[in-house]
């Protein structure tokens, strides 16, 4: 061949020395490194840290106005999908390495160190290592958060519907009622009595209505479950 290939390796190399000698990439690189592994302790220390800070000094110019929230719609959103809203040092699992450089990015822009880390996830996970939907805020201020990142698979479809339930007494007193119902009319006619009647079939349904509703309390009182509004930002595992 009249013609050698290129070997993009050495040309890359070529240029680097150019600009400085190995010893000065080393040096150069060892700095950053250790730089960046002093910001990524000072961020865990924060995370871990059981008190949060109440604000957080953004400049508001550089924040994403669609990453913003108000206590009161995560409040919503946690008694809606039944969620816990707490210090990220009860928090369980693990900060992936996306929302450790994301805090970091955060920092440089605002030229600030973040406090006061918030979580949003299930209960299991600030008792549990799991893989479900967490969300990283960070406080503004006046009962602002920030959205600084979200990992992990996004929840059940039906979640919503499943926690309903369990938003209020008269939530779950319909279901009971509901579930009773449907208990009742499973019941073979004439089981209780040769003649089939209305009074019977009110018997029979508010028997069944007793005994459901005494599982549930019996349930609700033995591993200590609240409803929704009781536990959104509660740090007892019993709340």
């Amino acid at each position: 061949m009249l013609f050698k290939g290129t070997n993009i390796e050495d040309k890359l190399g070529k240029t680097r020395a150019k600009s400085s000698n190995t010893h000065d990439v080393l040096t150069e690189v060892y700095d950053i490194l250790k730089e960046d592994a002093k910001k990524e302790e000072r961020i865990t220390q924060h995370l871990l840290k059981q008190k949060g800070t109440h604000r957080n000094n953004f400049s508001f110019d550089l924040l994403e106005t669609d990453n913003i929230y108000h206590i009161s719609q995560i409040k919503e959103i946690c008694i809606d999908y039944r969620l816990r809203f707490l210090d990220a040092s009860y928090f369980k699992g693990d900060i992936p390495r996306e929302g450790m450089q994301k805090i970091k990015e955060l920092q440089k822009k605002h030229q600030i160190e973040i406090k006061g880390f918030k979580i949003i996830a299930p209960s299991k996970l600030f008792k549990l290592e799991d893989k479900d939907d967490p969300l990283l805020f960070a406080p503004i201020g006046n009962d602002y958060f920030y959205l600084i990142h979200k990992w992990g698979n996004d929840l059940h479809p039906l979640r919503k519907v499943f926690m309903w339930p369990f938003k209020n007494i008269a939530n779950l007193a319909l279901i009971v009622f509901f579930i009773s119902y449907l208990v009742t009319l499973m019941v073979p006619n004439g089981l209780f009595s040769k003649n089939n009647s209305a009074s019977e079939f009110w018997i029979v349904f508010f028997f069944m209505f007793k005994s459901i509703a005494a599982v549930v309390i019996f349930y609700g009182f033995a591993l200590g479950k609240n409803f929704n509004p009781a536990i959104w930002n509660s740090k007892y595992f019993n709340a």
